[in-house]
């Protein structure tokens, strides 16, 4: 039985996931519009999509270091708020400011995002990776509500710049919520001790690389899908309101593999298996949308939330299993994340670039699944039962 304060942060780190998508996912079906109303050239597209997800990339090994200069408390209100404001920003009728905000809501996202799984380590560690499923179906929710209510909400509100800036509503709520029942502060180190290992000694580990770049090009994949999939959709003849449902009936899907995931792989010895098939239906799925024939959409788009979902859930979750203690795991997130995402911000303007020299949506397709296959070897080293702990005054790898 849960106590009311595993509920309540529970409760809290669903707000605070629901957050972290809309703002890249409420773009995706708005892209041609943006094209032709503010005059975006395909590779301004490109652009725009890659932003959020290279800035989350170069915001997230910072955040270890701010959630321990101000707490992990207010380093989490710090992120909403800036989240708030760049949502709000990149409405605004003046140059540049489209770019300018994208990038903060990246760098909210980062910071949020890499500070959640070791809050989790912390306060609920028993459960952690179970819980990393609950907040990675959060994200998913949030995922789907942007990409389902884009186009929805510029025809109930007259524009583009409202449906936009109407997501920051939600974020500003949650910051409100966060403020007034965010878990009480921990005693933390002066700022005169180290805060942990050098990130040196974690590089030097195979693990932690093995883990990077699975987490980077699962990720690479779902931002792919964020910045691109309606594009590709309307492509194949798809009108723009079909494709934005596809996609959220996507991210919809991703619902059930998320929370459903790290159960699956506790029903073997490590998370190979679990792993690899949530791959292979990342892989399918991309295949029925984007080759084969349009009656095939439904399964396909079934199908790659199911990966995705699930691939997204179990690279957070190896977050908290590969490390032995919430301070390694925060030093982990940050550093695998930042990688993570600055390799994954390639795969949108790669993309852009490939629809720009005319490659069709089954040569970009294709190319993903290659990339999956790639990710399936890295699957199976990051996989394994192994945990880094520095107990011994030395960062090592142990067999659990």
């Amino acid at each position: 039985m849960l106590s009311r304060h595993a509920c309540r942060f529970i409760l809290l780190m669903f707000m605070v996931g629901l957050n972290l998508r809309p703002a890249m996912s409420s773009v995706a079906p708005l892209l041609s519009r943006l094209q032709e109303n503010a005059g975006l050239t395909t590779q301004a597209a490109g652009l725009l999509t890659t932003l959020p997800v290279l800035f989350l990339g170069l915001t997230a090994p910072l955040a270890p270091m701010i959630g321990h200069r101000i707490g992990i408390e207010r380093a989490l209100s710090a992120a909403l708020l800036l989240l708030t404001s760049g949502l709000l920003l990149r409405t605004l009728p003046l140059p540049g400011v489209l770019y300018l905000g994208t990038a903060m809501a990246g760098s909210a996202i980062g910071l949020a995002g890499t500070l959640l799984p070791s809050l989790v380590k912390r306060e609920l560690p028993q459960n952690a990776d179970v819980l990393t499923g609950l907040y990675t179906m959060a994200l998913c929710l949030g995922g789907a509500l942007g990409a389902g209510f884009s186009v929805p909400l510029v025809q109930w509100l007259g524009s583009w710049q409202a449906s936009l800036a109407s997501w920051a509503l939600l974020a500003l709520s949650t910051m409100a919520v966060w403020i007034c029942y965010a878990p009480s502060p921990k005693p933390t180190p002066t700022l005169s001790q180290p805060i942990g290992i050098p990130l040196r000694s974690l590089l030097r580990k195979p693990l932690t690389w093995q883990v990077m770049l699975f987490m980077g090009i699962q990720s690479s994949m779902a931002y792919i899908v964020f910045g691109w999939l309606p594009t590709l959709l309307i492509e194949r003849g798809y009108s723009e309101a079909t494709a934005g449902w596809t996609m959220a009936v996507s991210i919809m899907c991703q619902l059930a593999s998320a929370l459903s995931a790290p159960w699956i792989a506790r029903l073997s010895k490590d998370q190979r298996p679990a792993l690899l098939l949530v791959l292979a239906c990342t892989a399918l799925g991309l295949a029925l949308l984007l080759i084969a024939p349009l009656s095939w959409r439904w399964p396909g788009a079934a199908l790659l939330g199911l990966g995705q979902g699930g691939s997204f859930s179990l690279a957070l979750s190896l977050l908290v299993l590969r490390t032995a203690n919430e301070r390694l795991a925060g030093q982990l997130s940050g550093l695998v994340q930042g990688g993570g995402y600055t390799l994954a911000a390639l795969g949108p303007f790669g993309v852009g670039l490939m629809l720009q020299t005319g490659a069709t949506t089954a040569h970009i397709a294709w190319l993903l699944i290659g990339l999956i296959g790639i990710c399936c070897g890295f699957a199976l080293f990051a996989g394994r039962k192994r945990q880094l702990d520095d107990q011994s005054g030395q960062l090592r790898v142990y067999h659990r």
